[in-house]
């Protein structure tokens, strides 16, 4: 019976056809023609002869064995297929990982073009999940100039004050030398921090002299021994440079939480070795556990050590949020030892990097929102939220990102892929391969040189400046006269069809001290306030 599956036959007659057979009819043809006109042809006709007789002949791609020459459209069909895609096909408001719309208000306010928008909202207001923030009657003026956040006060001999959006952590490496420079050059400019991801400090993070917010991750890149354990000496050094501002403990990273990283030798460059003093051309591990500490207490303890060895310079943590007890382990940690991060920095499971596994990215780690809520609640019920600072990390781009984080617990916001549009990235997805067509994610000079330093520094600034002006005028319009004023019951978000609930309706929200107290606590947090332990990061038995 016929299966509907091509005869073998038949699949040798096209191979051979498309290949051999288009050669010998080319031979032929030329042979019964031949006069100098006819060699023009052959140049036409001859590679297109050679790649049918190779594709026929090859063995490791079974579409151009059986269609040769012909079998290629597929593979340029797919080469092209984002940019099909993102011009043709996504509307402005269903594509991912960054949808239209908001690539196009970031553009827009990077260039200080108009930014307003004809005819109503293009989002189904009807739809689970919509959400806005709720306006008001009364009279509130928009605050003239950006309320600053202080960070490190009463425990750095050095507190911070930073704007309540900084650039999130972006390595030099996986970024482009012009790019930070760009990145650093318009935060100088625009009174605001740069992180430097866990690549170290580089020069270009240096040249401007932008605040810096220095982040050491498991490999210790800037601060560490030839064997890769932390070094005293060289952390000092560089973290008494009077740029950097703040020190940051990556613990782990919402696009890939719990996996360590490998830069192979052929990009150990001299250049990045000497920043992240590493051997020249030899492949360098990132662990995915830091070896300065093991335990909660020992690394409250090393928080404690970083932030003597700077000079009193505030000192955080920044993590994904995974398994729930850890962060109550610290928190226990820090009711223990007095000691407490100047700030810890949240990012969700949907983060973005230049390079993840697919599993990590879509499917480990706690989403922004709900992780936001629950560092803030795990902080105010052990009577330590005034203490430590929450930044909220993840997709922040507009005014209303960063109220809806406030509302959620948060007291900052820092943005990564906002500040990587506004440098000029169009989201081309090419981040990991070292192509990416607008210089910013790349290391190949030939496509960083038309990044051109002081436009793109000017975008960086004026990025910042009106999303904080979005975000300032958003606080008048809900009536709200500082940021510390947000509260989750402004925020409202569609549940179903005809139900709406605030997010304080939505998220249960403990009061002052309810963990240490054990008061109306729910189950949930009870149980898993019993289990952590502030030796441990593990659970530990309950009788």
């Amino acid at each position: 019976m016929d299966s509907g599956e091509p005869r073998t036959e038949t699949l040798v007659f096209r191979r051979w056809f498309f290949g051999v057979g288009a050669g010998l009819v080319a031979a032929i043809v030329l042979a019964s023609l031949w006069r100098p006109g006819a060699m023009w042809a052959l140049v036409v006709v001859g590679p297109v002869i050679a790649l049918g007789l190779y594709d026929a002949l090859q063995t490791r791609h079974t579409i151009l064995r059986n269609f040769p020459v012909l079998g290629r459209f597929r593979y340029a069909f797919e080469l092209v297929r984002p940019e099909i895609q993102q011009y043709f096909i996504e509307s402005n408001i269903d594509a991912y990982p960054i949808e239209r719309e908001m690539r196009s208000v970031v553009y827009q306010r990077a260039k200080g073009e108009l930014e307003t928008q004809p005819f109503g909202t293009q989002r189904d207001v009807y739809r689970v999940g919509y959400e806005w923030a709720a306006h008001a009657l009364a009279d509130a003026q928009p605050l003239d100039e950006e309320p600053r956040l202080t960070i490190g006060a009463g425990s750095c001999a050095k507190p911070y004050s930073a704007s309540r959006l900084n650039i999130s952590a972006m390595s030099f490496g996986a970024l482009s030398p012009a790019a930070v420079r760009a990145l650093n050059r318009g935060a100088k400019a625009g009174g605001f921090a740069h992180n430097t991801g866990e690549g170290g400090i580089s020069p270009h993070h240096l040249e401007a002299g932008g605040d810096l917010i220095w982040q050491i991750g498991t490999g210790y890149f800037g601060c560490r021994t030839k064997e890769g354990s932390f070094d005293e000496g060289l952390f000092a050094e560089n973290a008494q440079r009077p740029s950097v501002r703040m020190i940051e403990i990556k613990l782990s990273q919402g696009a890939k939480p719990g996996h360590g990283g490998v830069l192979p030798a052929c990009k150990v460059s001299p250049e990045i070795a000497r920043i992240r003093n590493v051997p020249v051309h030899e492949t360098v591990i990132s662990p995915p556990r830091h070896s300065a500490f093991g335990t909660p207490i020992e690394m409250l303890e090393f928080v404690a050590r970083l932030r003597d060895l700077s000079g009193g310079k505030p000192v955080g943590v920044k993590l994904c949020v995974g398994r729930r007890i850890e962060l109550l382990a610290v928190c226990k940690a820090m009711l223990e030892t007095g000691v407490t991060p100047d700030f810890i920095t949240v990012d969700g499971g949907e983060g973005g990097t230049g390079a993840a596994p697919l599993e990590f990215s879509n499917s480990l780690g706690m989403p922004a929102r709900d992780a936001w809520a629950f560092v803030h609640n795990a902080l105010v019920g052990c009577g330590l939220r005034q203490r430590v600072r929450v930044l909220a990390s993840g997709k922040i781009l507009t005014g209303f990102h960063m109220i809806r984080a406030l509302a959620l617990g948060a007291d900052g916001c820092n943005s990564a892929r906002g500040f990587m549009l506004a440098l000029g990235c169009i989201q081309a997805l090419r981040c990991n391969n070292d192509t990416c067509p607008t210089g910013v994610a790349t290391q190949n000079p030939a496509l960083y040189r038309g990044l051109v330093v002081p436009d793109k520094a000017a975008r960086v600034e004026r990025f910042h400046a009106a999303t904080i002006r979005s975000f300032l005028e958003i606080l008048a319009a809900m009536g709200v006269p500082r940021p510390e004023d947000v509260t989750p019951d402004l925020i409202f978000r569609r549940v179903s069809d005809m139900s709406v609930k605030t997010f304080a309706e939505i998220e249960a929200f403990l009061e002052p001290g309810a963990l240490i107290e054990d008061a109306h606590l729910p189950g949930a947090w009870r149980r898993e306030w019993a289990l952590a332990s502030a030796q441990s990061f593990s659970s530990v038995a309950v009788a």
